[in-house]
């Protein structure tokens, strides 16, 4: 039994004495025990190496007690798994060397065997679980097949991800092939991370907010909710749309447990467009961590006493950044662990 299960509730909807608390990039590049490892290894060998993976995960629990610890990992393990060869190059991020620009390239992607292409991943969720000893639960993660998408033709980060809808748009027939292949990879996946002992799964759709609202339904929501529906029966599944307001009556209602929203959306809106009829994660604006402590907390408890405190999951509008100063991060969490309503 885990111990702390007030994320659990939340996402069942329970009545809570406060919301629980955690924040979207917290094993990571804010915290200077991450920075000390980052500096003996790169990107994909921190991922690929569970007992690197697992000591991530848990340090920020060690340091500030949330409530829910999220598998450090990373969206791209998923093509790279399905033979699509993204690297991590220093000051540029995600960088694919020949992106997919056709069928032929569509053709070449596989639907890989999970366990013997990412059960580096497994090792470290079982790793992680027993460093967190039931302590809080452990959240697994997958980009949407959109954000994934974006990146395979786009070959790296973008403002705008021009050529991913220029495939789209151009290319239907193999735009919609490989978010297929994308979406049944990424089933099977979140299937094992549920198998080897996560408690429930997020799917970050970082890039759906650059689609119009009908193109959203069709090239993104249409594969999330796949996803949804293959794995609501076996773990909680939280859906989080950067930008993607305009679809949460939509996402509402699919058998989702949590929606996740960004800080373009208030807590009043978000409520009105999901009728009140789901819990709901967010959504401080990431930059409001450089604010003074004192402010931070004035702003989380109203940000609380907003979205009302059950059925809320508090957390940013996204990841948190690297220059956030450690004692700014604490008074986010620590707003919350004091919160009386």
């Amino acid at each position: 039994m885990i111990k702390n299960d007030l994320y659990l509730k939340a996402l069942r909807g329970e009545t809570v004495s406060r919301p629980p608390v955690w924040m979207m990039r917290q094993a990571g590049r804010y915290l200077p025990e991450f920075i000390a490892i980052r500096e003996k290894y790169d990107f994909f060998t921190r991922c690929r190496t569970p007992e690197l993976a697992s000591e991530i995960t848990v340090q920020p629990i060690r340091r500030y007690g949330m409530d829910a610890a999220i598998l450090f990992s990373d969206i791209l393990v998923v093509p790279q798994a399905m033979n699509i060869p993204f690297e991590m190059k220093a000051g540029l991020g995600p960088y694919l060397p020949n992106p997919i620009r056709s069928q032929k390239d569509v053709d070449q992607t596989i639907v890989p065997d999970i366990n013997e292409e990412l059960g580096y991943v497994m090792d470290a969720i079982k790793m992680t679980k027993e460093m967190l000893n039931d302590e809080v639960p452990l959240i697994g993660f997958a980009g949407s097949p959109w954000t994934v998408f974006c990146y395979c033709i786009q070959g790296q980060g973008s403002k705008t991800f021009d050529k991913a809808k220029e495939f789209c748009f151009t290319q239907p027939i193999a735009a919609h092939q490989l978010l297929q292949k994308i979406t049944d990879t990424t089933i099977a996946y979140l299937k094992e991370k549920v198998k080897a002992g996560v408690n429930a799964v997020q799917i970050f759709d970082s890039w759906g907010g650059m689609l119009s609202p009908v193109d959203y339904q069709e090239f993104s929501w249409n594969y999330i909710q796949q996803i949804i529906d293959a794995l609501h029966a076996e773990a909680p599944v939280i859906a989080f749309g950067k930008g993607c307001w305009f679809a949460l009556e939509e996402m509402a209602k699919s058998k989702a447990s949590a929606l996740g929203v960004d800080w373009t959306v208030s807590p009043k809106t978000a409520r009105a467009l999901t009728h009140n009829s789901i819990t709901l994660q967010g959504n401080l604006d990431p930059s409001r961590l450089l604010s003074p402590p004192a402010e931070i907390k004035k702003l989380v408890t109203n940000m609380i006493n907003e979205f009302g405190k059950d059925k809320y999951i508090v957390n940013l509008g996204h990841g948190i950044l690297p220059n956030i100063p450690l004692d700014n991060a604490k008074a986010f969490i620590d707003a919350v662990k004091e919160y009386e309503a």
